[in-house]
């Protein structure tokens, strides 16, 4: 806990400082080994030149050869002794081939014969070096045969040397540790102080905890929002992907599985990458993405002008189209069942008319005359399309038109039985309901006797075409270049210029094509077709 409240400055001097010592630490140990075998290397040599030397004082080989031994080993371990002085050694033991021992530090031992095994290889006329630990430490010792003037021999010089501690060499060298250590301390804290200033500029003055609290606020706000919302980096890999997305999306795993991932291995169809490419924003586009369509606004993250990624804004288009379904169908189906009302009205007044008159044979006639017309266009419609609520929105609009005094015409050799791929009854209530709806438009301000909408649906050999005509106004070439525009519209009332629009999303979603014939005051007809 206290670690966390630190700053990033002090942070990052606690680390550096732990860094260098523990960096030290290691490099110290390989040092000091180094040190250790190099002075090792060094004091057996030096042991060896010392054992060399005394082995080859002809005072010492006389001695060794003399009978009296008293007066032998006084003499030599004199010698020896001042010989071990100068080169601060830490013994010298002089042996003859008996290994009695002429000299050695501790008076005891001359006179005594040696027992150890590991110079054996010396009295076989062997040079070397060896090392064994004692009572004060590691000791290099250097055996050298003694030879006389005849190459006999007649003893072995032995000169040991005790190896220093490593806390001797770090004492051998503590200045220059110590310098080393310091001057690496000031720069490093320096170089840590100024990193820490540097990532604190880049990240806005934040501490990193504050950060992270930052991008948990930022991710449940994320998470919390109602729209589907993904973005990508320049690289196209995901940075955002909130709850919302993967529901609308139907994704399998959870949101944060996909974070760092490239867009086109998740999801390749979100037109998210030409964002990226292009840097243009598309706002209130209907696609497809996993089987799902969607309201998409997509928009490039520009950072000082550059572009950096772009980020995806959606909602599921299922409520949009029951809205639009409501808008274009339900009101429409209202508008029939009020017409219907006046309709059955007017058609009651006649016949209770006929009944008071006495007229009951002509009353009979005219009641089965309305029932078969209105059977023949349901059973019509019933048996032609295979869609309910086509159906139905089809059986309003002819009301619709009854009323209007347009008269609404389907053809009998229509035929409904399949959707196209990517679209549904939605779309089609949208569709159908936009282009009727449009065809009543068309005759708003003009006085002629005759007002006809016609169509026709033809479902055959795997093709889905539609076809929408009327005699109305028509239009210029002007306005045919924009009625795909959102928003355009020739009339001047609020909330127009939007069915067309949503029309042509639709024929594109379906991979359809839509072909429009209008000429002034003689008509407009709209054609549509897909791939079923």
């Amino acid at each position: 806990m206290f670690f966390r409240k630190l700053s990033m400055n002090k942070k990052l001097m606690m680390l550096t400082f732990f860094i260098i010592v523990f960096s030290f630490l290691i490099a110290g140990t390989f040092v000091m080994g180094s040190l250790l075998k190099e002075r090792e290397e060094d004091i057996g040599q030096e042991a060896m030149l010392v054992a060399r030397t005394v082995a080859n004082l002809p005072e010492i080989k006389s001695l060794l050869q003399s009978t009296d031994f008293d007066t032998a080993s006084d003499t030599i371990n004199e010698t020896v002794e001042e010989i071990r002085f100068i080169n601060q050694a830490d013994y010298i033991v002089i042996m003859n081939t008996d290994r009695v021992k002429y000299s050695h530090p501790s008076i005891k031992e001359i006179g005594q014969v040696s027992k150890s095994t590991d110079m054996d290889a010396a009295f076989a006329e062997h040079y070397y070096l060896s090392k064994a630990n004692g009572e004060q430490g590691a000791t290099i010792r250097a055996f050298v045969p003694i030879m006389n003037e005849f190459n006999n021999q007649i003893g072995v010089a032995l000169v040991g040397f005790l190896l220093p501690s490593p806390f001797q060499i770090f004492m051998d060298y503590q200045n220059e540790i110590l310098i080393t250590i310091a001057i690496s301390v000031l720069f490093s804290m320096w170089g840590a102080h100024t990193l820490g200033r540097h990532i604190k500029l880049q990240m806005f003055g934040l501490e990193p905890h504050e950060i992270s609290k930052m991008y948990v606020e930022r991710t449940e706000t994320f998470n919390s929002m109602h729209e589907g919302i993904i973005a990508v980096d320049k690289d196209l890999n995901i940075t955002i992907f909130n709850k919302k997305a993967s529901e609308i999306l139907g994704v399998e795993k959870e949101p944060f599985y996909y974070l760092g991932k490239n867009i086109y291995e998740v999801l390749p169809d979100t037109r998210l990458p030409e964002i990226v490419l292009t840097g243009k924003p598309v706002y209130d586009q209907e696609i497809y993405v996993n089987e799902r369509s969607i309201l998409s606004n997509r928009i490039p993250i520009l950072v000082n002008g550059n572009k950096v990624g772009a980020v995806a804004v959606f909602k599921d288009l299922t409520a949009f189209k029951q809205l639009a379904e409501e808008l274009t169908g339900v009101k429409a189906f209202v508008q029939a069942l009020r017409v219907q009302t006046h309709e059955y009205k007017n058609k009651l007044h006649t016949i209770s008319g006929l009944i008071h008159l006495g007229h009951i044979k002509q009353a009979l006639e005219y009641l089965s005359q309305v029932q078969d017309e209105h059977d023949n266009v349901t059973k019509f419609l019933n048996e032609r399309i295979y869609n309910e609520n086509i159906s139905g929105l089809l059986l309003s609009k002819i009301s619709r038109g009854k009323e209007l005094g347009i008269t609404v015409t389907i053809d009998k050799e229509s035929r409904f039985t399949k959707f196209p791929e990517k679209i549904d009854h939605h779309d089609f209530v949208v569709l159908f309901g936009n282009l009727i709806e449009n065809a009543f438009d068309s005759f708003v301000g003009m006085d002629q006797a005759e007002k006809e909408i016609n169509i026709s649906i033809d479902d055959n050999d795997g093709m889905l075409a539609i076809l929408v005509s009327d005699n109305g106004m028509g239009m210029s070439e002007d306005i045919q270049a924009r009625i795909y525009d959102s928003g355009f519209s020739t009339k001047d009332n609020e909330g127009r210029g939007i069915g067309l629009y949503l029309v042509n999303e639709i024929v594109q979603k379906g991979n359809g094509t839509m072909e429009v014939t209008s000429e002034v005051n003689k008509g407009t007809t709209f054609i549509i077709t897909f791939e079923i």
